[in-house]
């Protein structure tokens, strides 16, 4: 079963600012237990909704608005597919993440991908 592990953005993640050296330290590790587990299909970081565009469908066509956008809970910072035997095991797996912001404002979104 897939499930992706989707890292909603946060004000400093949407200026572009790095995780501290500890963070970045920690979700390494986190993603190496993913990969000895052989659970990790892929995980990227993205940039900034400022370097991003959103497409709205209508009626009449098709309109592009371009980024930043500045509601941050509507943003994803980044995603983790991971290949897992259940739900149970996609919840445990996400439970372990570290807080990807690191500023106790982090916030993860577990969905399960149509295969």
């Amino acid at each position: 079963m897939l499930f992706m592990l989707i890292v909603k953005a946060s004000t400093n993640s949407e200026a572009g600012n790095l995780p501290s050296a500890e963070l970045r330290e920690a979700m390494s590790m986190y993603n190496e237990e993913l990969v000895k587990a052989g659970v990790r299909v892929m995980a990227k970081g993205l940039h900034p909704s400022s370097n991003g565009l959103r497409i709205s469908y209508t009626e009449g066509g098709s309109v592009v608005t371009e980024g930043p956008f500045h509601e941050t809970k509507d943003i994803t910072a980044g995603f983790i597919l991971i290949d897992v035997k259940s739900k149970e095991e996609a919840v445990e797996w996400a439970m372990r993440m570290p807080d990807p912001q690191g500023y106790g404002e982090g916030q993860v979104e577990l969905r399960q991908v149509f295969e």
